[in-house]
């Protein structure tokens, strides 16, 4: 089925437009060309469960988009990338953002070296590894994958450089899980996210590691 880029094209400038975003057009495009390769490689290797380019659209780029206005010039890494999601669309707006994806499935990070390889993304490296494993500091961890803050803070602590910020990504807030998060984790703020109507409430909970702050 060919990938209808018109279509979705109209529905991420509008998207942008509602969020109150400034994208280029030429990084709109190199939004599409990523997102016509995961709807490509999502044939066949299943890299997400939403299929419809449309919802794509929607779920994964303004998504991802909507964490733009909380990223600062630190270098970032993206835990449990997948797809590249929200890293790669991050790298693709921000080209002097330094983005770091992990992820310990293989054929995901083959993606994301791909889409790297592809677009000519020189600020965009794909690692596969476990987190537990992977050294380097960071000013920024992010993540739309991990279930738990407790595990997402504590898997990543040692890769967080002095000073840096946790950016997790969320649905309402989560009051039970900032409940159980370690003595040294502190809550920095929970803003809400500016996503489209379609993905509901949406938050970022930013944190820092008061021991190192």
């Amino acid at each position: 089925m060919r990938f209808p880029r018109e279509t979705c094209a109209a529905r991420l400038s509008e998207g942008i437009a509602a969020m109150g975003l400034d994208i280029p057009d030429e990084a709109q495009a190199r939004l599409l060309d990523y997102l016509e390769l995961m709807d490509k490689w999502n044939q066949a290797y299943n890299l997400t469960a939403i299929r419809n380019p449309l919802e794509m659209v929607d779920k994964h780029l303004l998504d991802s988009l909507s964490l733009l206005p909380h990223v600062t010039d630190a270098p970032l890494l993206d835990v449990g990338a997948g797809a590249g999601l929200p890293g790669l669309v991050l790298a693709i707006v921000r080209p002097g953002l330094e983005v770091t994806l992990v992820d310990a499935v293989a054929k995901k990070v083959r993606f994301m070296e791909h889409v790297i390889r592809t677009l000519r993304l020189g600020n965009a490296r794909a690692l596969h590894a476990r987190i537990e494993a992977l050294d380097g500091e960071y000013g920024q961890i992010t993540s739309r994958a991990f279930a738990s803050l407790a595990d997402f803070l504590t898997l990543t602590r040692h890769l967080l450089a002095p000073g840096g910020r946790w950016l997790a990504m969320k649905g309402q807030i989560p009051h039970d899980e900032l409940a159980a998060l370690p003595a040294w984790a502190a809550v920095i703020g929970t803003p809400r996210l500016h996503a489209p109507a379609p993905l509901g409430e949406r938050h970022l909970i930013v944190l820092t590691d008061q021991e190192t702050a």
